[in-house]
């Protein structure tokens, strides 16, 4: 479980992730992360996991498999950043643990660019 000052909670949060930030793609996940500019607060993850994926038993499953998974690679997330991870259809039964971690890697990593890039 990730703590509370390491949630995302507010809706603009959510927005700001997944409309203008770092989008990297696996076969079950989408992964978003936006930098903000204030580092002195800590890196904030949440997730979106929609109804198509299944009943509420299934996505609550889900939702903890990634929640457990982002706990391991959560010091990985640079300080102020926004952590999106959206659960698709066939997300059910994947292998969480590498996609996720892969989905961390890969957008940390492309943000990094994006930086040395600027």
């Amino acid at each position: 479980m990730l703590a509370k000052t390491a949630r995302l909670t507010e809706s603009g949060d959510f927005a700001r992730a997944t409309k203008s930030g770092i989008r990297y793609t696996s076969p079950n996940f989408v992964g978003y992360l936006y930098i903000t500019n204030d580092t002195s607060q800590p890196a904030r993850a949440g997730l979106i996991i929609s109804k198509a994926v299944g009943g509420s038993v299934a996505r609550h499953r889900l939702a903890r498999k990634i929640r457990h998974c982002l706990r391991d690679c959560y010091t990985q997330l640079p300080n102020g950043g926004l952590l999106v991870v959206r659960g698709l259809n066939n997300a059910v039964g994947a292998d969480c643990a590498s996609e996720i971690k892969d989905i961390v890697v890969n957008v940390v990593k492309k943000a990094n660019e994006r930086a040395i890039k600027k």
